[in-house]
């Protein structure tokens, strides 16, 4: 989840708050560490578990990770190479976190979805057209 403008001010740039979230909070790496959650995967088993990411966003996500800490790579001496990734403990640290967030978003889906189905009726606009101020878009 980056945002449109980098934070010039010195209490934003060093808010580790923003600083974590801006990493993991895209939308990819929460279903990548959750995937990873059950053990130790291979590249393209990642893939298949998480379905509609395209390999290069997978790799480019991986790779922030693995920046970060949350994951590990493994690369083995085969041809073709085989390469495992599998959370580091920062990373089922972190999990341990999310995991409530995982949970809340499984027990409320439903909600949620009914929610936005009736903010749409209310409103006759479809909610990602609308820009953050409210108005929607030209």
């Amino acid at each position: 989840m980056t945002s449109l403008r980098k934070p010039t001010a010195s209490w934003a740039v060093n808010c580790p708050v923003r600083d974590v979230l801006d990493r993991c909070g895209d939308r990819w790496s929460i279903l990548v560490l959750h995937s990873l959650e059950s053990g130790t995967l291979r590249f393209t088993v990642l893939k298949k578990t998480i379905g509609d990411i395209s390999q290069r966003m997978l790799a480019k996500t991986l790779r922030r990770l693995q920046e970060d800490g949350f994951v590990s790579r493994r690369v083995y001496p085969t041809v073709p190479p085989q390469v495992d990734y599998s959370l580091t403990p920062l990373g089922r640290s972190l999990m341990q976190q999310i995991g409530h967030l995982v949970a809340w978003a499984d027990a409320h889906h439903q909600e949620v979805r009914a929610a936005r189905e009736t903010y749409k009726a209310e409103n006759g606009a479809d909610s990602e057209s609308l820009d953050l101020a409210g108005k929607t878009e030209a």
